[in-house]
């Protein structure tokens, strides 16, 4: 897991988990007009193929420890770029490859970038003759603190067809088949702005060739050689320094092209071999990754044979759209911003420490390994999207979750806060609106992580009940293979402990920074102690909810209590009671208290929380005469008991809550279930974000509610608990599969009333749920 394709922001883009390091990275662009200088290939775009001229792009596979495939298909310039990745000597090299393919008169300019940030070097092995360009194969020598010694060799394709006809072609035939470079000197802090730094480089050269075959007649101005020799030639074989940090090199072909590149580290040796990692060599890895993602995915996330969504097209859908969470994994590091005094209106004023200063500060440098929602429009940490991310994720690669898991873990700081959106660094923050940069230590969003933690205990529980079960028949125990904490229960319970302190920290900062208002407005639960509220909220917005738009009392009052809080809160300390129970008598007073606290937020939820008269589940506030009342708004909060599966299949709210998600007029379409009822005066107004759109992750909590809670466990609804699920996962898996096939893409959001996709896309975070829906 050192090596990947770190950067997801990016169409392809390889880094290290290493805070300062080497990135390499691709741009194109087409060469058959002038105008491919201004549509350089190379950060991610959501736009439309009309503007980004870019029709999809998709990973096709990935296992992260082995390598990934990438198609993206570029319709502006009738070209397909195929990208692979692939880990070698258990991950300490690898190699890449980039075919172009296009039409028979598609000329086209791929440029492989090398930047080094940090502390180390990174040189050209000089050739004879460098003039005109450089012969593949080229080798770059370098060296950082963290990774040694290293060679880079990049080696064009032997089919590759270079550009040797059009206007003026015999001007340039010396370098016909040449590769064009640049080094360049770059400052540290600029090195993530490769694009822009090509585009300077391209267009000073083009400007500069341009101008050799201008002339002052007008009769001849446009007299140029055909853009394939200007713009493909533009680099211009020139380097500031003998040791630059950030190298450029660029193939042009016709029709068909593409190159290889190779990172291997060199070991203490007094001959220095400079031969490139072979063709084969990359090729057989690449074999070995597809037959190993295709028996990977049919046993980690098998579709049976006898289900109707086995077909090769399904099958396909699935996979890629898993391989797409994958591919958004992504480390990155910097400093965020937060403020430590900062309140909005209806919460208290922060009190700070002694020596802590007010207003917005960088924070000290962090890094972070996680999923992103969206490579395009959300390239970053997402709090509570990570913790849907984990659930697939964790059936993937387990080990891998876990690293995730700790990567966020280890940023809860000593209070038991931590950033809601975690925007490290400067290049994050290119991507993000000023308004949202700023994070708050008063405010939380849903404590979804803890969904990992679960899925984890679960898996280990799985396999010490079929070692149970071994022993009985008198079968020697059996672990998985590829993962060190299922096949090892000291290695798990080590895990478990070294993230329990932080986790708890976390647990105490939410009981105690979000805690509602009781006796404040005479309310008299059965518990005093449970009982909460949202901090951050605006008038229209309550951002630290997750759910942004979505209706909630008006006017705001700080007496407010929150439904969907208060089950967030069941819900980890029901998780933390099953990390307390697995680790025993070390943790047993805890364990205690957790499940007396989850046993009050179930009784509290009825009390503060159920609306007889409106038969559902709601937030409550303060009115004018101080006196407590509901807030009803038909919709997912009115559904969280439910969603969280701390109402019992006894209940006798149960049946109305089915109800209310099964009208067809209120919540129930045939393409999931809405955010807000189709009958909710709000429902489809102003921003509609979470005022209608149907959603991916509480579509599969409801799924996942109904599958292991009210479809086993007897109960009045138990057989209607089967029929819900049923049609609701055919209609989630049908939609999603439709736009898919029809946009290339799986988006963020589902329209209430027609099912076609809306908001960002790519959006292969916790819309990949629906590869776990069967």
């Amino acid at each position: 897991l050192l090596w990947s394709t770190y950067a997801p922001q990016l169409y392809f883009g390889i880094k290290p988990r290493l805070p300062k390091s080497l990135t390499s990275g691709l741009l194109w662009f087409g060469l058959n007009d002038w105008e491919g200088l201004q549509r350089i290939h190379h950060t991610t775009s959501s736009s439309p193929p009309h503007e980004s001229g870019l029709e999809s792009y998709t990973y096709t596979s990935h296992i992260p420890r082995v390598g990934n495939t990438q198609r993206l298909l570029d319709s502006r310039n009738k070209l397909r770029v195929d990208t692979s990745f692939v880990n070698l000597n258990d991950g300490k090299d690898w190699g890449a490859r980039v075919e172009m393919n296009g039409e028979e008169d598609t000329r086209m300019s791929g440029i492989w970038y090398i930047s080094l940030e940090g502390e180390g070097g990174l040189r050209l092995v000089e050739q004879e003759d460098e003039e005109e360009g450089l012969t593949s194969p080229i080798v770059l020598l370098g060296n950082t603190p963290d990774l040694g010694s290293f060679r880079i060799v990049l080696t064009e394709h032997a089919d590759a067809n270079p550009i040797t006809t059009g206007h003026k072609a015999n001007l340039f035939s010396p370098s016909h088949g040449k590769v064009s470079y640049a080094g360049a000197s770059v400052p540290e802090s600029d090195l993530w702005r490769a694009k822009d730094i090509v585009a300077t480089l391209l267009s000073n050269k083009a400007q500069s060739l341009a101008n050799q075959f201008s002339t002052s007649t007008p009769a001849n101005s446009q007299d140029l050689p055909d853009p394939a020799f200007v713009l493909g030639r533009s680099l211009g074989n020139q380097r500031e320094a003998f040791q630059s940090n950030f190298w450029a090199f660029q193939f042009s072909s016709q029709g068909k092209g593409g190159w290889d590149v190779s990172m291997v580290l060199i070991l203490p040796s007094p001959v220095l071999s400079f031969r490139p990692l072979s063709a084969p060599a990359i090729s057989n890895s690449l074999s070995t990754l597809l037959s190993l993602f295709s028996t990977h995915f049919s046993s980690h996330l098998p579709i049976p044979p006898t289900s109707p969504y086995s077909s090769p097209s399904h099958l396909a859908f699935a996979q890629e759209v898993t391989s797409n969470l994958l591919g958004g994994i992504g480390y990155f590091h910097g400093r965020s911003l937060i403020d430590r005094s900062f309140a909005h209106e209806y919460d208290d004023t922060p009190e700070l420490e002694e020596g802590e200063v007010g207003g917005v500060q960088e924070m000290e440098e962090r890094g972070l390994l996680t999923a992103t929602p969206s490579r395009s429009f959300f390239p970053r940490g997402f709090y509570w999207d990570e913790g849907f991310h984990l659930l697939v994720v964790g059936e993937w690669d387990n080990d891998l979750s876990l690293e995730i898991l700790k990567s966020w873990v280890d940023l809860i700081d000593e209070d038991g806060w931590v950033g809601r959106e975690q925007i490290l660094g400067e290049e994050a923050r290119s991507k993000v609106p000023s308004e949202f940069q700023v994070q708050y230590p008063t405010n939380a969003n849903p404590p979804t992580l803890t969904m990992a933690v679960t899925s984890f205990i679960s898996r280990l529980k799985a396999v010490e009940s079929s070692n149970l079960l071994s022993a009985q028949l008198g079968l020697p125990p059996s672990f998985p293979a590829n993962s060190k904490y299922l096949s090892s229960p000291t290695e798990a319970r080590s895990y478990l402990l070294s993230i329990y302190p932080a986790l708890r920290r976390h647990y105490l900062w939410f009981r105690r920074t979000q805690k509602g208002q009781l006796k404040e407005w005479g309310r008299k639960p059965p518990s005093r102690m449970e009982s909460y509220r949202w901090r951050g909220r605006t008038e229209h917005h309550v951002l630290t909810s997750g759910l942004d738009d979505y209706p909630r009392a008006l006017p705001p009052h700080v007496g407010e209590l929150h439904v969907d809080l208060m089950c967030w809160m069941g819900f980890f300390a029901r998780t933390m009671g099953e990390i307390a129970e697995y680790l025993g008598e070390e943790v047993e007073d805890d364990l205690e208290e957790y499940r007396r606290n989850e046993g009050n937020v179930v009784k509290n939820i009825e009390a503060l929380h159920w609306s007889e008269e409106d038969q559902m589940y709601c937030d409550a506030t303060v009115d004018d005469d101080d006196e407590s009342t509901f807030v009803c708004h038909a919709g997912y909060i009115s559904l969280f008991p439910f969603l969280t599966g701390l109402l019992p299949p006894s209940s006798p709210h149960l049946g109305p809550v089915l109800d209310l998600m099964r009208d067809p007029e209120k919540l129930w379409s045939d393409y999931g279930i809405r955010s807000l009822s189709k009958d909710h005066p709000l429902f489809g107004q102003g921003e509609n974000y979470w005022r209608g759109p149907i959603w991916m992750p509480f579509n599969y909590m409801a799924l996942s509610s109904l599958y292991k809670i009210y479809m086993p466990h007897p109960g009045p609804h138990q057989a209607r608990a089967k029929e819900i699920y049923t049609e609701l996962r055919a209609n989630l898996i049908e939609n999603i599969f439709k736009e898919y096939q029809s946009t290339g893409y799986v988006w963020e959001q589902y329209d209430a009333l027609t099912g076609e996709g809306s908001r960002s896309h790519p959006f292969t975070g916790w819309t990949s749920l629906v590869a776990m829906s069967e």
